[in-house]
Parts: C-alpha cells; structure tokens; sequence
C-alpha cells in the first residue's frame, strides 16, 4: 500500500516541477479537478457532490469529482499533494487525514507540512448500529453483550486509518470490548455484511448509517458526539454511556502546499458564501450536518488539534498500519 502511495506522487511530480502558479485574476477558467480518497456512494462522497454542485454553480466552472480511493484516504491525498499548486487540482481533506498522521508510520508525506487549509464545510457525528440479528437496542446491552462473548463480536469499518475505524477503536479502549477490526473499501461495500450480521456493527459516518437505521436495514445505538446530535435527538449519544467519548467528523478541502494564497482566499470565501444558501443547509440537515463556515488558519487549527487527539487515541489504542 505504502508503494501505492509513493507511485501516486512520483507518477505527478514533473508535472508540478514545471508548472507556473496559476494567476488569481480569472481563477478558475477551467475545470477543477477534486480528489476525493473514498469510494462513491459513501458519507464521503456524498457530502463531495453536494459541494462540488454547488461551487461549479457559483464559479461557472466544473469542480470534478475525481474518487481516489484506498489506505484511509491517503492514496488521494498523496495524489493531491504531487499535483501543481494551481488551484485546479484539490483535495477533500478531514478527520481521516489527522488519524493517518499518527496511524501510518511510513506515509511519504506530512499533511500538515504538504498542504494548506482552504475551508471547512461540515460537522457530522458518526452513527453506531448493529446488525438486526444481534441481541442487543442499547449501549451498555451491547458493552455487556461483548464482555460476555469476548472476541465473537467483530466490527465493519471504511477502511484503516478511517474514522469509522477509529471511533470503534476508541470505544474499544474506553469500554475494554474486545472486537474483531474488519476493513472495507468504504462503508458502502461494509454494510451489506452489516445487515447480513456477518459482521456485527459499524461506526459509519451519520449520512449513510442514519439512511440504513432509517430503512430498518440496521438497528441504530447512539451517536459518536458529546451530545445528542440536533438532527436525530431520538438517539442517544453514546456518551451518555461512555463518559468522555467524542469522535465528530470534519469534511473541508485541502489545496498542495505553494498554492497561491489568493487562489486559497477565492475559494474559502466561495465555500463560506454557498454555506450560506439555504437549499444546501436544508440539504446537510437531510443528511444530519451542519454547515462549519471557517477561515483557512481556524481550519489549519482545527486539523493541528485534532492531529493531536487522534495521535493520543492511536497510542492508547495500540494500534498502526505499516
């Protein structure tokens, strides 16, 4: 995998080693290519083409959505990062990008260090359910249910380094349940096996995982933020159970780094001014998300800290990928 990343880099790097930065007066007078590191039809994916419809509509230019997916979302983003710093190749950047700092011991590259922050888009929590098969409605029913099968429980993420992985990973360490990891390429491909019950639950982001609890296809638990989440205050939040347990997802975009600081302002305010447009806020409320208006540096903030938190849960959990 970590070769896949390399030759996704190199495969670009005499592009960006002859290419001029773009100029900011006409930006963007082409298309813009967009590296999305997840499957579509996944949480993702979704939350992408709601943006990108939405930022070709303002610009009258085609912001593409290009799925990279693969290793946590990072075959993207090396991709993105070997790419001109022109504005017209971008990442969509997030939570996943922070865990894989700490997760991935051999990344040929530094997020933080290799790209700039352009703009955040949402908040949403992630979602736990369960297979209908399984035993249990609540939190604490399925801690107990656990402790009392040890390891015959096995959970379903979007990938390693995800943070539908590592919201499970965290729960793990903070409950003591002893669970069996089992990746996908994306929470699409995981939930038919989720239904199934051959494997038992999943972690997913809330878009995806609330339309599933909602077609009676999964039992929904409870939601992965500090408290009830303003979309479905019906359910829980886990926390409510687990004291202390917060695992809330970002989605926002990411530009290589030496992209010209005019080109990064044009595209944050254009972000912060379709936020604004009520039928895109009715759309995140469809799928329980809230807008995030922010400027570059309080997104570059908000990538550092939560670095900073995943490193700590990767380290407690005892966890890594090579």
């Amino acid at each position: 995998m970590i070769a896949c990343l390399r030759a996704a880099m190199f495969s670009l790097i005499f592009l960006a080693a002859g290419s001029a930065p773009s100029s900011a007066a006409d930006y963007p007078n082409r298309p813009v290519r967009w590296l999305i590191g997840f499957p579509a039809g996944g949480p993702v994916d979704v939350v992408a083409r709601i943006m990108s419809q939405a930022l070709s509509e303002h610009f009258g230019q085609q912001f593409v959505v290009e799925n990279r997916a693969g290793s946590g979302g990072n075959i993207a983003t090396a991709a993105a990062i070997s790419s001109p710093p022109d504005g017209y190749t971008l990442l969509f950047s997030g939570a996943n990008n922070a865990i894989s700092a700490s997760l991935y011991k051999k990344l040929p590259f530094d997020f933080i260090r290799d790209t700039v922050p352009v703009a955040v888009f949402t908040q949403v929590p992630n979602l736990l359910v369960v297979s209908n098969a399984m035993p249990v409605k609540t939190v604490q029913e399925l801690i107990d249910y656990c402790k009392a099968n040890p390891g015959k429980v096995s959970y379903a993420s979007s990938g390693n380094g995800t943070t539908v992985h590592m919201s499970a990973e965290l729960f793990k360490a903070m409950t003591k349940c002893d669970m069996l990891h089992v990746p996908y390429r994306g929470s699409a491909a995981a939930f038919p096996d989720v239904i199934s019950n051959k494997v038992q639950l999943i972690f997913d982001n809330l878009p995806t995982a609330m339309e599933q609890a909602r077609g009676g296809s999964v039992r929904a638990l409870g939601v992965s933020s500090p408290q009830r989440w303003p979309s479905v205050p019906e359910i829980p939040a886990i926390a409510e159970t687990v004291p202390g347990y917060e695992a809330t997802v970002f989605y926002g975009m990411s530009a290589p780094k030496g992209t010209p600081p005019e080109i990064i302002d044009i595209l944050n305010k254009a972000v912060n001014e379709v936020l604004k447009d009520p039928k895109l806020v009715a759309r995140f409320a469809a799928i329980g998300g809230v807008p995030k208006p922010m400027t570059p540096a309080g997104y570059g903030k908000l990538i550092a800290d939560a670095t900073e938190k995943w490193r700590k849960v990767v380290e407690f959990a005892g966890v890594s990928v090579d």
